[in-house]
């Protein structure tokens, strides 16, 4: 425990600088699995922490949940909320969330709270960031996830700095932050679509925080493969396109693996973007190494109408600092800095 308390205070300190004075922002506090403890991970959304137990045994996790609660709240005083996200939990983790339920809750809903989040200090937690002038609604216990990726902050920015003026399309949009940061570098118009209206909501209530106006019509829940093919039949083209898939989903009309299957979802959306426009992918595949990765994106590059134009970085908060990194990712990312790999490609059409 001992070592874990000096591997914290030393990620604590190198992330020094991301602290601001208003405790609106948000980052990765310590990443366990580069950073010297790969049992917990603990973020911060503006005065909310939000500790994720990876432990095998979650109970093991809890002493390490404790101790990281305990320097926290002595160390800032401003934290309001601290949530835990027990992502293996069990029957003993899922029995000490029905003691704290509602009378009624079955286990099942039990194990589902504990994955998704369970307030163990303060009131009520923070809805809401700010990400370089921006406002991003969160709900950070709405499911596994925290409502917000942290990994694609830099994306973020770049959508404000390049999309103005621009139609862009957010598939698999979850709730929407790439859509939002679109929205606020002026683009001419974003569609955002995702399976579920529950994660889209959130986007718009992002929208509602910025000012930005609501067009009902380009929130659009359906499956991806479908709502693609309609756009195709409509000839609808776009200047961009965010492709950000889960790691592995599955509907009736067909299949997301992006240790598979990630050349065929980018060639499924060539054809809705415009000539010149972006197509930016995103792969997530933890053994999917970045020269694998990159291989594959080479050879769709090969008949000039797709180049690589950027290979965007994740944010060193989640990466870890030269000075804090202990451990090594299962498989190479590289040339990309993280699993997340994160491509910018320009489009040429025939």
């Amino acid at each position: 425990m001992n070592q874990f308390q000096e591997v914290f205070q030393k990620s604590i300190a190198a992330r020094n600088a991301l602290f601001d004075e208003k405790h609106q922002s948000a980052f990765r506090l310590f990443n366990g699995f580069l950073e010297g403890n790969p049992d917990i991970a603990i973020d911060l959304y503006a005065r909310t922490v939000v500790i994720h137990n990876y432990a095998d045994s979650p109970a093991e996790g809890e002493a390490l949940v404790h101790a990281a609660s305990e320097f926290l709240l002595k160390e800032f005083d401003w934290i309001k909320a601290i949530i835990v996200k027990t992502r293996k939990a069990g029957k003993d983790e899922t029995a000490s969330s029905q003691e704290r339920a509602p009378r009624g809750v079955t286990a099942e809903e039990a194990e589902k709270q504990a994955k998704n989040g369970v307030l163990i200090y303060g009131e009520k937690p923070d809805d809401r960031i700010r990400e370089y002038g921006v406002w991003y609604a969160v709900d950070l216990t709405m499911n596994r996830d925290a409502s917000l990726y942290l990994d694609t902050r830099n994306l973020r920015k770049w959508a404000i700095e390049n999309l103005r003026g621009k139609r862009v399309l957010n598939t698999f949009a979850y709730t929407g932050s790439l859509g939002v940061a679109a929205q606020a570098g002026r683009a001419k118009r974003v569609v955002q679509t995702d399976l579920s209206r529950k994660f889209l909501n959130v986007g718009k209530r992002s929208y509602t925080l910025n000012g930005f106006p609501i067009h009902k019509k380009d929130f659009q829940t359906g499956d991806f493969w479908s709502h693609i093919n309609r756009l195709k039949r409509a000839n609808e083209r776009f200047d961009c396109i965010f492709l950000d898939p889960p790691f592995f989903a599955e509907t009736k009309r067909g299949r997301v693996d992006l240790s598979q299957n990630s050349t065929r979802l980018i060639n499924k959306v060539r054809p809705v973007i415009e000539d010149g426009g972006y197509l930016v992918a995103i792969n997530n595949a933890l053994f999917l190494s970045g020269a694998d990765y990159i291989r594959s994106l080479e050879k769709l590059c090969e008949d000039g109408y797709l180049k690589i134009e950027e290979l965007i970085p994740v944010p060193e908060d989640f990466t870890g600092y030269a000075e804090t990194r202990v451990g090594a990712l299962s498989v190479d990312p590289s040339p990309f800095n993280h699993s997340t790999k994160i491509t910018a490609l320009k489009v040429k059409r025939k």
